[in-house]
């Protein structure tokens, strides 16, 4: 296919030459063959011409849910990789929350056959441990032979500092990137949301911020002394940022991410005791959202993610207490990410991240595969339950306005354009 991309601002902030130029390119059989202030279309040429296009490389998204293998009513992989191209996504990072949890080789190979052919890569992490239990080491190098681009047990902290330990060590033997989820199970005990003056007005019993860098600190302490490779997913604490900054300034190689709605809302979201904004970590204060913000901006916080969750109906339409955690949000992103900071920083958010999963990063340049993503980074608008793809309508952003609106995705040769 070919196809003519007409006067599009440019985002690619690697390549001075046209950043922030408005040009034309042109893109036969899925590579770049031209970039110019001006092309002609020649015959059977696909011309895409919209008001405000802007294009940038693809967006990655490092921590996605669906449901397949075992939850296909939650969201299928193909559904969800649609999902994902409708919110700017050329690749995806999927978590390990399936059933079988993928902690063999062939499991892997599983999600990565259901994956095939889609507009949307999708690269799936391997769980740390048999079953996710926190016991055992699963089989990682095969796992990361199959495919695998990191090793997480989704949402369970590794409590047992040893075994911690031991995957820093054995990970380093083949590059490998290992989580470990902030919270220590101890401190939050019964907790469901941020331990304050919200929790203790509602009545709701707290996960105190204590949880979180507590576990953190233990984490550091063991990569300091083993080495290795460890990313920290969703923080969402004025104090995690700060443990973090300090160990990057020792060196560690730490990576951490922030989920979206951790940048957006507090826990003064619960006073209706919506379940829509019941996730994990918890919303948590004003002072740690402006943490986070800044955080964002100093590169302390490397990721920012949907930390897209989808859920049955069931899950979330029942009393606080026993509700799921999570929300969707891979349509709302964009609009999000461009209302919090300007559009060149929500983009370098989105293009973020390759490097560290030792994926091969793409370029705007002649010659070059096509991966890009076509966005408008300034009508205001919605998603809503209608107009959202995704099978689970969990999602905490339908009533906010977003800001700028996605087109498109072009990758693998495909063209997805809403």
């Amino acid at each position: 296919m070919n196809i003519l991309i007409k006067s599009a601002k440019i985002f690619n902030s690697t390549n001075k030459d046209i950043h922030l130029k408005t040009k034309d390119i042109l893109v036969i059989d899925g590579i770049i063959t031209k970039i110019a202030d001006a092309i002609t279309p020649e015959k059977e040429t696909k011309v895409i011409s919209k008001k405000n296009l802007c294009v940038s490389i693809g967006w990655l998204d490092t921590s996605v849910s669906f449901g397949e293998p075992g939850f296909e009513e939650r969201e299928t992989i193909a559904n969800g990789l649609k999902t994902a191209a409708k919110g700017g996504f050329t690749d995806i990072i999927l978590n390990t929350n399936t059933n079988p949890i993928p902690y063999t080789s062939s499991t892997i190979a599983f999600i990565k056959d259901k994956a095939k052919e889609q507009v949307t890569n999708l690269y799936p992490l391997g769980a740390l441990t048999v079953n996710s239990e926190t016991v055992d080491l699963a089989e990682l190098y095969d796992m990361k032979n199959a495919g695998a681009v990191g090793f997480s047990d989704y949402k369970k902290p590794t409590s047992n500092s040893n075994l911690l330990k031991i995957a820093l060590q054995y990970a380093q033997n083949f590059n490998a990137l290992i989580y470990s989820f902030p919270m220590d199970t101890k401190i939050a005990g019964k907790g469901i949301v941020n331990e304050g003056v919200v929790s203790t007005g509602l009545g709701l019993k707290g996960i105190p911020s204590l949880a979180e860098e507590l576990q953190i600190a233990r984490d550091l302490f063991i990569l300091e002394y083993t080495g290795g490779k460890l990313h920290i997913p969703t923080i969402s604490t004025s104090g995690a940022v700060k443990l973090i900054a300090e160990a990057k300034k020792k060196g560690l190689d730490v990576s951490c991410s922030v989920a979206l709605h951790n940048l957006l809302y507090t826990d003064e979201k619960l006073e209706d005791f919506d379940t829509v904004y019941k996730v994990l970590p918890p919303l948590r204060t004003k002072k740690d959202v402006t943490a986070l913000v800044k955080g964002v901006k100093n590169g302390t916080i490397d990721f920012v993610t949907t930390d897209h969750a989808p859920l049955d109906i069931e899950q979330k339409k029942i009393e606080f207490d026993n509700a799921a955690y999570g929300t969707t949000g891979l349509e709302s992103s964009f609009g999000i990410l461009n209302s919090i900071f300007d559009t060149e920083t929500a983009v370098e958010l989105l293009v973020k991240g390759r490097e560290r999963y030792g994926l091969q990063t793409p370029e705007i340049k002649e010659g070059n595969t096509a991966c890009f993503t076509l966005f408008d980074n300034d009508t205001l608008h919605y998603v809503t339950k209608q107009t959202s793809i995704s099978t689970a309508k969990n999602c905490m952003f339908y009533q906010e306005k977003l800001k700028g609106q996605v087109f498109g995705i072009i990758n693998n040769t495909k063209l997805d354009i809403l």
